[in-house]
């Protein structure tokens, strides 16, 4: 029996900002401080980047176009550590609509990688796990304009975004239907996939999605270990808890 009250802390792993995506609305800072307002102990600011909807240049030099990538995330940084926020580094890659959250890697790695700039999808796993991080299919059913149709990648992934806030948050107004989290949630089982969960917000209405832990999360390396573990964590969509294997836990009651 899962007791929801001991996973006292936590953390939104699907978070935009203005200064890297196209769609954003806040900076940095300003989801960094919406967060903490919002009772979150930490954020994982993941853009959309060179493949999806981001507003920097893709013709800069490689280097360049990552350093005009990551001003969201520092600027979410510098006021977290001032702050009390743990704030740690992702990204979300986008290939033809079909998107992926990747964890665990830092700018310096992904600088010192520019072959990411042109990885197809099978590609892009080895080049994350050599820096030491993980790819997690982000919101695998959505159906949205952007997306031509639903693709697949279970052997170019080591988990799934099971529960997205936006698909039935009672806060969200974009791309609303829990049944897109129903269907992840049996695609993760079917495959005995690692499973995440996030707002993918992109303003400073916060929808209180993520994951809920027992312990402090204290940076990316510790994150990723988590996910990757057999440890117990929860997921939720700021409504409804569950655990990390899709069981409901506790549901909506508003």
């Amino acid at each position: 029996m899962v007791e929801i009250t001991q996973y006292k802390y936590k953390y939104e792993l699907h978070l935009h900002t203005s200064q890297a995506s196209a769609c954003g609305h806040n900076t940095g800072a300003e989801m960094a401080k919406a967060a903490k307002e919002a009772g979150y102990d930490g954020i994982v600011v993941t853009d959309h980047a060179w493949g999806g909807n981001t507003c920097i240049d893709r013709s800069l030099p490689w280097e360049e176009w990552v350093r005009g990538y990551i001003k969201g995330y520092e600027d979410a940084k510098d006021w977290g550590d001032k702050n009390g926020l743990t704030v740690m580094f992702g990204l979300e890659t986008g290939f033809e609509g079909t998107e992926f959250l990747i964890y665990g890697i830092t700018p310096e790695y992904l600088i010192s990688r520019p072959e990411f700039r042109t990885a197809t999808i099978p590609e892009q796993l080895p080049l994350v796990h050599e820096g030491g991080g993980i790819v997690m299919q982000a919101h695998p059913y959505r159906e949205e304009y952007y997306i031509p149709e639903i693709r697949l990648f279970p052997d170019d992934v080591d988990g799934v975004e099971t529960i997205n806030a936006t698909h039935s948050s009672h806060l969200s107004k974009a791309h609303t239907g829990i049944e897109y989290n129903d269907k992840a949630i049996e695609y993760a089982l079917s495959h005995g996939f690692h499973t995440c969960a996030g707002s993918d917000v992109h303003s400073t209405v916060m929808f209180g999605g993520g994951i809920m832990t027992r312990e402090k999360i204290k940076e990316s390396k510790d994150l990723v270990k988590l996910l990757m573990s057999d440890e117990m964590y929860l997921l939720t969509d700021g409504d409804r808890i569950y655990d990390k294997y899709g069981t409901l836990l506790k549901d909506y009651e508003g």
